[in-house]
C-alpha cells in the first residue's frame, strides 16, 4: 500500500489548450490531487472557475499557489513602493488569499519571497509584514509554506525569524539546480518542509521539464527530503510546452503521473534510479 500521493499543478501556462482541458488530461491519467496557482489574474476560465471544474472532476487541492506580483515591494518602505503603497498592500492581498483558501478547504498557500529582479536585501520591514501573514494563518489553522525562488539568503532569513509552526517551507528542485546551484542547507529546513515542486532543467533555464529529462542528481534531492522528515506528496509542477507539444496533452500527463510513481518508489526506497 502506497501512503504517499502523487499530485500535479493544474498550469495556466500550458500551451495551445484550454485549462479545463487540463484538468480533464490530469484527472484521466491517473491524478488524485492536485495544485491551483491562485494569482489574482484576469485569467478565463478564472481561478474560481478552475477550482470548481477541479472539484467536479473529483481532484483534490492540496494548496494554492499564491501570486508574486510585486512581490519586491514586501521588503520596501511603502512610499518607496511601486505603486505608493506596495507592500502594505501585499499584505492585505495575501490575507485575504489566505481567507479565501481557508473557505475553499484549501489547506495551505504557497507563497514567493522574491520576484526576478533583484530585491532589496531582506530587512525588518518585510519581516513584520510576513509575521503579520503568518499569524493570520494560524489564526485561521492554514499553513503557509514559503518557496525557493532565485535569491540566496531570504528563505533563511524568514524562516530563523518566523517560528509559527503554521511556516515552513516549499522546496522548489528546478530553482534549486538552476538558481542555487544544487546549494541549500536542508538541515536548517528539517521538520520545515510543508510542500515540494519537482521539475528538472539543464542549468540553462527553469525549464519546468519532466523530471529525469534534465540534469538533477533526483537521488540526492529525495534523500535530503526524507532526512528533513518531509512526507507529503510527490508533486510536481509540470508544464505542457515547447518539446512536449509533440506529444498529445492526455500522454504527457500519463507520463507525468508515471514519472510520479518512479518517483514515489524512490522515496520508498523500492528503486536506486
Amino acid at each position: 500500500m502506497h501512503n504517499r500521493e502523487i499530485a500535479v499543478v493544474v498550469s495556466n501556462a500550458n500551451k495551445d489548450v484550454t485549462v479545463m482541458d487540463t484538468i480533464e488530461a490530469i484527472q484521466k491519467a491517473g491524478f488524485k490531487n492536485v495544485f491551483i496557482q491562485w494569482y489574482n489574474r484576469e485569467w478565463n476560465p478564472t481561478q474560481e472557475e478552475q477550482l470548481q471544474q477541479i472539484r467536479k472532476s473529483g481532484l483534490n487541492v492540496i494548496f494554492a499557489h499564491l501570486g508574486y506580483q510585486n512581490i519586491n515591494d514586501l521588503w520596501l518602505a511603502d512610499e518607496e513602493g511601486s505603486d505608493g503603497e506596495g507592500g502594505e498592500k501585499l499584505v492585505k492581498r495575501y490575507k485575504n488569499d489566505i481567507k479565501i483558501s481557508k473557505e475553499n478547504n484549501i489547506p495551505m498557500v504557497i507563497m514567493h519571497l522574491t520576484g526576478k529582479k533583484e530585491p532589496r536585501k531582506y530587512n525588518e520591514i518585510g519581516l513584520r509584514r510576513l509575521q503579520e501573514i503568518a499569524d493570520y494563518g494560524k489564526a485561521l489553522n492554514m499553513k503557509i509554506a514559503f518557496e525557493n525562488t532565485i535569491w540566496k539568503g531570504y528563505l533563511e532569513y524568514v524562516l530563523e525569524n518566523i517560528t509559527n509552526d503554521n511556516v515552513g517551507i516549499c522546496f522548489d528542485s528546478g530553482h534549486y539546480h538552476v538558481h542555487f546551484d544544487d546549494e541549500l542547507d536542508f538541515e536548517k529546513f528539517r521538520d520545515r518542509i510543508f510542500a515540494i515542486h519537482l521539475h528538472d532543467n539543464d542549468k540553462s533555464d527553469d525549464l519546468h521539464l519532466l523530471p529525469f529529462e534534465g540534469t538533477i542528481d533526483w537521488k540526492k534531492i529525495i534523500t535530503e527530503l526524507k532526512l528533513c522528515n518531509y512526507d507529503g506528496p510527490v508533486t510536481m509542477e509540470l508544464c505542457y510546452r515547447n518539446k512536449y507539444l509533440e506529444m498529445s496533452l492526455n500522454d504527457f500527463y500519463k507520463k507525468g503521473y508515471e514519472t510520479g510513481v518512479k518517483l514515489r518508489e524512490m522515496f520508498e526506497g523500492q528503486s536506486e534510479n
